[in-house]
């Protein structure tokens, strides 16, 4: 009983609220990678054959994210599960950038987790977790 109620605190301590807010420069599906933290280096997703923000799974599911902590980071490449509390809608981010705190996304990303409301809304709070990159589509 011990270890059951552990291993649920454990999995409700890995989701948190968080603020995320849009900038358009990810939605530029034919903007390139070598604009992003998450570019070229150890861990850089040119290094694993995309070129362009459009060549990622899920575009424009992308952003930047606070725990990729700049070029090169192990977080690249990332995938984060985001939900909007206000409309219950998930969707899931792939980390591709350095953000100074929360989250950066596309604004179709926002809109599409806002019923179309990122503009009006600016930033939101988000509860957000880390899944697998497998279900960001790496």
């Amino acid at each position: 009983m011990k270890f059951f109620v552990a291993a649920i605190a454990l999995l409700t301590s890995s989701v948190a609220a968080i603020q995320l807010q849009y900038d358009n420069h990810y939605d530029d599906s034919g903007a390139s990678l070598t604009t992003v933290a998450c570019s070229d280096g150890p861990n850089g997703l040119i290094t694993r054959g995309y070129s362009t923000f459009g060549s990622l799974p899920g575009f424009p599911h992308i952003g930047a994210v606070d725990a990729i902590t700049g070029y090169g980071s192990n977080k690249c490449g990332s995938c984060w599960r985001i939900t909007y509390p206000a409309t219950g809608k998930t969707i899931n981010i792939i980390g591709i950038d350095h953000a100074g705190s929360g989250f950066n996304v596309a604004q179709a990303a926002m809109d599409e987790l806002t019923n179309g409301q990122a503009v009006h809304l600016g930033n939101i709070q988000v509860d957000a977790q880390e899944v697998s990159p497998s279900d960001c589509g790496l």
